[in-house]
């Protein structure tokens, strides 16, 4: 499994907004082949910040399977707008420990 992560800043007075856009959003990014799940969460020290988390089987399902497909050009005509500075997307893998 992959996690992909990004902080997303939402532009000031724009967070009511995107939380609306970003609800319309979701089902077209759980659409996508190896999507596992997704969550936003909003930061309490900073009324602008977000982060979202989404769970891949494999990174190529994000990379590809949701960058190249229709669902992703949509995604962006709701949300990206929102972002300033735009968001850097970072992807980890878990270690196993035992």
């Amino acid at each position: 499994m992959i996690l992909e992560a990004a902080m997303l800043q939402v532009k000031p007075g724009m967070t009511s907004q995107f939380e609306a856009s970003f609800k319309e959003a979701s089902p077209l990014i759980a659409s996508i082949e190896g999507y596992l799940g997704h969550e936003l969460q909003h930061c309490l020290e900073d009324d602008h910040k977000y982060l979202l988390l989404v769970k891949w089987r494999k990174l190529e399902d994000h990379t590809v399977g949701f960058r190249e497909s229709g669902q992703y050009q949509q995604w962006k005509a709701l949300l990206h707008h929102y972002y300033s500075p735009f968001p850097a997307v970072e992807h980890f893998e878990r270690i196993h420990l035992e």
